[in-house]
């Protein structure tokens, strides 16, 4: 019968290979079932953290339009302090 996996190799350090082994142990699993399985909850995670990073962008992006319209129209005095202000914190906390 003909199997549906695709075989591979990969090379992982001792201390990885103990844990790997440790844990497929544990859990009366396979080296391999766990590493399939591993990999299933870090291609899922992905796929999550790109939605996310997404909707986080869309709304940043909103924010920054939002705000800049509210300032623009109602306090054009501050627009400038407020501008100065982001670049000191950007430089400050990101180095940037």
């Amino acid at each position: 019968m003909r199997s549906s996996y695709r075989h591979f190799n990969v090379r992982l350090t001792a201390a990885q290979w103990e844990r790997l082994s440790a844990l497929a142990a544990e859990r009366k699993l396979t080296q391999a079932e766990v590493l399939r399985d591993a990999l299933d909850t870090f291609l899922g995670a992905n796929d999550l953290v790109s939605a996310s990073h997404r909707r986080i962008a869309r709304l940043t992006e909103f924010i920054q339009i939002a705000v800049d319209v509210l300032v623009r129209e109602q306090y054009p005095e501050y627009r400038d302090r407020i501008l100065a202000e982001a670049d000191k914190r950007l430089e400050q906390y990101h180095g940037a």
